[in-house]
């Protein structure tokens, strides 16, 4: 029997997404979160979210955006498409540990989300990737809906994962208090 696949989230790092396809002959466009965006493809086969699906990855250039990639188990453009938006995980054993003050996002779930002066503000519950820059998202401590935090050092100046936790400084408002 094999372990559900929340039991298993802290055993997995997603790597990339499957982006849509890529030219007419079942080629993915590939996002790769990796630190060296090409090194996706090394770390053994990459699978689905739900651990249903498994893709030996053969990336075959670079495009804007990401990369073009060979994927094992789709021949069309159209499964290629239709896999846009999968997130790509491996086991985390195979990834390189990482550096003393480096972390790997899947690491920050969970962790307390504290300001300054070490008030609780609630948890993480996922880094988003917009694009434009990360956002730390965390559920407040007394309920409601998420807050977004730009994932920038002005803004989250101690990542501690030892000590299960992330300092904010919360953004200032616009000023228009009437």
């Amino acid at each position: 029997m094999s372990e559900p696949a929340k039991d298993r989230a802290k055993d997995r790092v997603c790597v990339g997404a499957i982006a849509g396809a890529f030219g007419v002959r079942g080629e993915a466009k590939i996002k790769s979160f990796t630190e060296d965006p090409s090194a996706i493809a090394t770390y053994g086969p990459l699978e689905s979210e739900d651990g249903k699906r498994r893709f030996d990855v053969k990336v075959t250039r670079s495009i804007k955006g990401g990369f073009a990639a060979r994927m094992s188990g789709i021949a069309t453009r159209e499964e290629a498409e239709a896999l846009k938006g999968t997130r790509l995980y491996v086991d985390r054993a195979v990834l390189p540990p990482p550096d003393e003050d480096e972390f790997y996002y899947a690491d920050l779930l969970g962790l307390r989300v504290e300001e300054e002066g070490g008030t609780l503000l609630g948890k993480v519950k996922a880094v988003q990737e917009f694009g434009a820059g990360d956002m730390i998202e965390y559920s407040p401590a007394g309920g409601g809906e998420s807050v977004l935090i730009p994932f920038t050092r002005e803004f989250v100046p101690v990542v501690d994962v030892k000590d299960g936790r992330i300092v904010v400084v919360p953004p200032v408002g616009d000023g228009d208090e009437s």
